[in-house]
């Protein structure tokens, strides 16, 4: 299973939803797993403002956001270039607040999907951090390098 924060992959740090009893028919299993305890409590913080709106106790504008790593910093950089290609097919001289909904949504994705691509990059880039003095640890998955033999 994958993190739901960052889409790592989960390494037993998980959320048990407690609202229910066993035997509630709302109550059902709840997938939500995360690789580390940091995902974990981010996470949690969101979902606790969310149930506290939710349920009326704070008001809506006075939800934490999380500041952003340095991380998330660079891959919204690099968002920057599908944002102006998305936007350039649309024209510039063409005000956001004018974008129909099929453009809006074409400019959407293409700065979530180079988001994603970006966080996904690094992640797989230190999935296997190196040793000080060796050389960087091969992806133990990565077969590309085995030669098809007949057996």
């Amino acid at each position: 299973m994958k993190c739901w924060v960052c889409k790592r992959q989960a390494r037993g740090y998980g959320h048990t939803d407690g609202r229910f009893k066993t035997a509630d028919p709302r109550r059902y299993v709840i997938d939500w797993v995360f690789c580390s305890r940091r995902c974990q409590d981010a996470f949690h913080m969101l979902y606790g403002n969310w149930m506290r709106v939710k349920e009326g106790r704070i008001d809506k504008t006075e939800v934490a956001m999380i500041d952003p790593s340095d991380i998330e910093k660079a891959a919204m950089r690099k968002c920057l270039k599908a944002f102006g290609e998305a936007a350039g097919e649309i024209g510039f001289d063409k005000p956001l607040g004018q974008y129909g909904e099929a453009e809006a949504l074409r400019v959407i994705d293409a700065i979530v999907t180079c988001y994603t691509e970006a966080m996904v990059e690094h992640h797989e880039a230190t999935k296997y951090p190196p040793v000080r003095g060796m050389a960087p640890t091969p992806d133990p998955f990565d077969l590309s390098d085995l030669e098809d033999k007949e057996f």
